[in-house]
């Protein structure tokens, strides 16, 4: 119990510290039966990545690109791990919500190039992708 209150504490601390916000705080737009799309960027040694070029250029670009399509976007900057001791598991998550998969399929598949494209320019990490059905 005291572990998981000091990481609240911390990751707390962390993100005002760190002035990431997502691209709207209004979390009220995430609605059961949403699609969302999570892009997690593993932890590694050799891991570099740019996180205000990810949440400054790359990711309103994409959200540019998806248009009317996207119903919202957010940005996580990790943090810790489980305990102080382990290293964090991602160094950062993105997450892209529509209204049916379809959307997205066609939003990224129209501009699949230029967004991937981008991504050198802020990690050398290769993304993974998680597509899912918001439950609640």
């Amino acid at each position: 119990m005291k572990t998981n209150i000091l990481f609240f504490i911390l990751a707390t601390i962390a993100f005002q510290i760190s002035g990431q916000e997502t691209a709207s705080t209004d979390a009220s737009k995430i609605k059961k039966g949403l699609v969302k799309v999570a892009i997690l960027y593993p932890n590694s040694d050799d891991a570099t990545f740019d996180i205000a070029y990810y949440a400054e250029k790359h990711m309103p670009m994409v959200a540019d690109l998806f248009g009317e399509a996207l119903r919202h976007y957010a940005i996580d900057k990790g943090v810790a791990g489980r305990t102080p001791e382990e290293p964090i598991p991602y160094v950062a998550v993105g997450y892209f919500y529509f209204d049916q998969l379809s959307d997205y399929e066609n939003a990224f598949g129209a501009n699949a190039e230029k967004i991937l494209g981008d991504i050198p320019n802020y990690t050398n990490i290769q993304p993974v992708v998680q597509i899912s059905e918001v439950v609640r």
